[in-house]
C-alpha cells in the first residue's frame, strides 16, 4: 500500500469518524435539552423563569439542528474539494488560463475563498435572518449585512492578499526553511493585528464613543487600577444595531488595549454588576491567559509550518488528498490549501484537551472576580447574560467537554457559592 493510498484511507477514515462523533454528540444535547425543557433546574429556580428556561432550550435545540445540516454541507464541501476532485479542477483551470507563477497560485487563493465564500452565504443568510430573527436577537437589516459583507470582502482582500503573496514568495525563495520565515512572518502579521484591529479595523463595522456615563467610568477606572491594569481607553460599541446578545471585552495588545462594553450589556447590568463582569476579564490578565495562549499560539503554529514544510516536498500529500500537482512549476498554494483543510480533520480529537484548558481559565477569572469584587454581583450577571443570550441551563455534560469554552452556568454558580474554584 503507497503513501497516497494510505493517505486518502486516513483522510477519508477521520472524516467519518469525526462525522459520526459530531452527530452523536449534537443528538445528545438536543435530547439532553429537550428532556430538561419543562422544568427550571433547582438551583435557578428562584432566578429564571419557566418561559426564559424554555426559549434558551428552544434555542439551543434549533441551532444545533442547524449544526448538523452544516456538518453535512461542510463535509460534503470538503470531500468535493478533495478527494472528488474540486481543487484540482480549479487549479488546472487557472493554470490553463494564467499558467503558472505567482498570479495564478494567487489567483487559486483567491478563487478558493470566493467559492467557498458563496457556498456557506444560503447558510449564514438562514441563520442570521431565520434563526436569530425567529428568537429576537437579530436587530441586522438585510441592507447592513450586505454592507459588512461588502467591507469584509474588500477587507480580507487588502490585507489577505499582500500577506499571502509575502508567504508564497518566502516559500519559493527562502530553501528549505521556508517555513520557519514564513512562521515568523505569520506570528508578526497576527501581533500586528492585535495592534491595528481595535483602532483601524473594528470602527469599520461598528461605532465606537467613550463611556459617557462618569460614574461608572469612575467606577469602573478605580477597579481597574485597584487591579493594576491600565487601558488606552474605555468605549461603548453599538452592538444593538446588529444583536440583542450583549458582551463586554478588551480588545488590542500592550499600549493599544481598551475596554469595550456592548450598549446593550450598559442596559441590562448594574453597575455592580459591570464591575464584576469587568472584574472577570481582568482577571484573565491577571493570571496571564492572554500570553499563555499567544504562546500556545506561537508553538502550536511552529509545529504547523514545520510539519507543512515536508509535506509540501512529499507527492504523496497532493496525491493522496485529490490534486495532482504541477511537474512544471510551484505547488505552494495548492500545499497551503490542502494544509488547511485537511488539519482539522485530524485534530478534532484533541479539541477537548483546548476547551477543557479554556474552561479551567474561565474558573480561575471568575475566582479573581469573586476576590476583587462581588460572587453575588457576579453570580447575577452572569445569570443575566445567559438568559439574555438565551444559554441553556441544562446542556449534555458529554457535549460541554468536547466543545464549551466555558463552564456551564451550573458550575460556575456552584463553585462561586461553595466559594472553591480548584
Amino acid at each position: 500500500m503507497n503513501a497516497s493510498y494510505t493517505l486518502t484511507l486516513a483522510f477519508a477514515a477521520f472524516l467519518l469518524a469525526s462525522l459520526g462523533v459530531k452527530f452523536w454528540l449534537a443528538s445528545r444535547q438536543i435530547r439532553h435539552v429537550a428532556r430538561h425543557r419543562d422544568a427550571v433546574p433547582a438551583a435557578f429556580a428562584g432566578t429564571v423563569t419557566l418561559p426564559a428556561h424554555q426559549k434558551a432550550a428552544d434555542y439551543t435545540i434549533t441551532k444545533t439542528r442547524f449544526g448538523l445540516i452544516e456538518l453535512a454541507f461542510g463535509a460534503a464541501v470538503l470531500l468535493g474539494w478533495t478527494l472528488l476532485g474540486g481543487l484540482d479542477v480549479l487549479n488546472r483551470a487557472l493554470l490553463g488560463w494564467l499558467g503558472a507563477g505567482m498570479t495564478q497560485q494567487l489567483a487559486l487563493l483567491a478563487c478558493f475563498a470566493l467559492i467557498g465564500g458563496i457556498l456557506e452565504l444560503p447558510l449564514t443568510l438562514y441563520q442570521t435572518f431565520v434563526i436569530e430573527e425567529r428568537f429576537g436577537f437579530n436587530k441586522m437589516s438585510f441592507k447592513l449585512w450586505l454592507v459588512d459583507l461588502f467591507k469584509s470582502v474588500l477587507l480580507g482582500a487588502a490585507i489577505g492578499l499582500p500577506i499571502m503573496a509575502l508567504i508564497l514568495w518566502l516559500m519559493g525563495a527562502t530553501g528549505s526553511l521556508w517555513w520557519l520565515w514564513a512562521w515568523a512572518v505569520w506570528m508578526g502579521f497576527n501581533l500586528l493585528l492585535l495592534v491595528i484591529y481595535p483602532t483601524f479595523i473594528a470602527p469599520l463595522f461598528n461605532k465606537f464613543k467613550p463611556l459617557d456615563d462618569e460614574t461608572l467610568k469612575a467606577r469602573v477606572t478605580e477597579l481597574m487600577r485597584r487591579c493594576g491594569f491600565a487601558a488606552k481607553g474605555l468605549f461603548v460599541m453599538d452592538g444593538s444595531k446588529r444583536s440583542a446578545h450583549a458582551n463586554a471585552y478588551f480588545t488590542g495588545f500592550g499600549a493599544a488595549k481598551r475596554v469595550v462594553f456592548y450598549d446593550t450589556l450598559l442596559s441590562k447590568l448594574s453597575p455592580d454588576e459591570v464591575d464584576a463582569v469587568l472584574a472577570h476579564e481582568l482577571g484573565h490578565f491577571k493570571h496571564k491567559h492572554i500570553i499563555k495562549r499567544i504562546a500556545g499560539m506561537f508553538a502550536l503554529s511552529l509545529a504547523g509550518f514545520a510539519l507543512l514544510g515536508w509535506l509540501s516536498t512529499q507527492l504523496w500529500f497532493y496525491t493522496g488528498l485529490g490534486v495532482r500537482p504541477n511537474l512544471d512549476g510551484p505547488n505552494d498554494a495548492l500545499a497551503l490549501l490542502l494544509f488547511m483543510l485537511a488539519v482539522p480533520v485530524f485534530s478534532f480529537f484533541i479539541s477537548p484537551v483546548f476547551a477543557r484548558l479554556s474552561r479551567k481559565h474561565e474558573f480561575e477569572a471568575d475566582a479573581y472576580a469573586v476576590q476583587q469584587t462581588s460572587g453575588k454581583d457576579l453570580s447575577t450577571a452572569l445569570l443575566k447574560l445567559y438568559e439574555d443570550n438565551a444559554s441553556t441551563l441544562t446542556p449534555d455534560p458529554v457535549f460541554v467537554k468536547f466543545y464549551y469554552s466555558h463552564p456551564p452556568a451550573s458550575e460556575r454558580l456552584a463553585r462561586m457559592t461553595a466559594g472553591s474554584f480548584v
